[in-house]
């Protein structure tokens, strides 16, 4: 829990001297210290973000994302404030925030038709962002991604911990790797599932923690529905394809990207977990497993909740 008090904010953030509530949020994985504050005379509601200093160049460039999310109409918070502390070593970010709750929580909760609504909402949500084309000095997606991929797979043979049929996933990725080449090189949300959506009144309020942004092929984003989105609702996970697909069915090299990059995520969840929440393998393995057999283990390239 943070030492800081409200108190000692006011002198940076302009919006916090009329501040009259601050609710810490613990919830999600980031190392930012997030805050739902309240304006005292209108009431608004924005989300304080506090990060270490050393990020600063980075969560400055996420910020000016939000300006182009906004020019491209997607459902997300707004931008309103930026900068440093003072006499503190840490910078701040200032947001609208959206008002609802998450997905994850309430799907469950909605008929099934509400929940391929949202689904479709959310497909929507993601062509909006994938309009928006990486820097042009930024080099290509597979020089970016093929390393950062191996790393994890020599990572995962070095952890100690194995998967059923690891080889199997390995020979998998090795044939299909060269389709991940000459691959658009677009804005990435990276983390698009239901934990970063927010529903209020059953409909789709907004997208969330844009902190883990990337660049490169729109496809490696829809990894997410086979981890955790399918896990929650499947009806969501076929509305949010659907819609993206403008309603077409997703042709065979959708279905070869998506299941390249989900058998390749079966390494790198190991290999995060073991490094930011050890004690959470055994819940990582078992959505791991949950993959694996909606894939049989690769050799069907679309899950089995897909058809059903």
């Amino acid at each position: 829990m943070s030492k800081l008090k409200l108190s000692d904010l006011k002198t940076s953030v302009p919006f916090l001297e009329e501040c009259e509530d601050w609710r810490r949020i613990e919830k999600g994985y980031s190392d930012d210290e997030k805050y739902i504050v309240t304006h005292a005379e209108s009431k608004q509601k924005a989300l304080l973000k506090l990060f270490k200093i050393s990020d600063y160049t980075a969560k400055q460039t996420e910020y000016e994302i939000l300006y182009h999310m906004k020019q491209l109409d997607v459902k997300c918070s707004r931008p309103l404030d930026f900068g440093k502390l003072h006499n503190v070593d840490k910078g701040y970010m200032l947001l609208t925030y959206i008002e609802g709750d998450d997905a994850s929580d309430e799907l469950p909760n909605c008929s099934e038709e509400e929940q391929y609504r949202i689904g479709l909402e959310a497909g929507e949500q993601l062509r909006k962002m994938h309009q928006l084309h990486a820097p042009i000095h930024l080099s290509s997606w597979y020089d970016r991604f093929y390393p950062k991929q191996k790393h994890y797979i020599e990572t995962y043979k070095a952890c100690g911990v194995r998967l059923e049929h690891d080889s199997r996933l390995i020979s998998f990725i090795e044939a299909h790797l060269p389709l991940a080449k000459q691959r658009p090189n677009l804005f990435q949300h990276d983390d698009f599932h239901v934990g970063n959506l927010v529903i209020q009144d059953r409909k789709l309020a907004g997208v969330i923690d844009f902190n883990r942004f990337d660049w490169g092929d729109p496809i490696h984003e829809f990894l997410k529905v086979g981890m955790f989105s399918s896990e929650v609702s499947i009806p969501f996970s076929k509305g949010q394809i659907a819609a993206y697909h403008q309603h077409q069915e997703p042709d065979e090299s959708f279905w070869k990207l998506y299941s390249l990059y989900l058998a390749m995520c079966m390494f790198s969840s190991v290999v995060w977990i073991l490094k930011v929440k050890p004690d959470e393998l055994s819940q990582m393995v078992d959505k791991v497993n949950r993959v694996l057999d909606d894939h049989d283990y690769f050799t069907s390239i679309q899950p089995s909740w897909y058809n059903k």
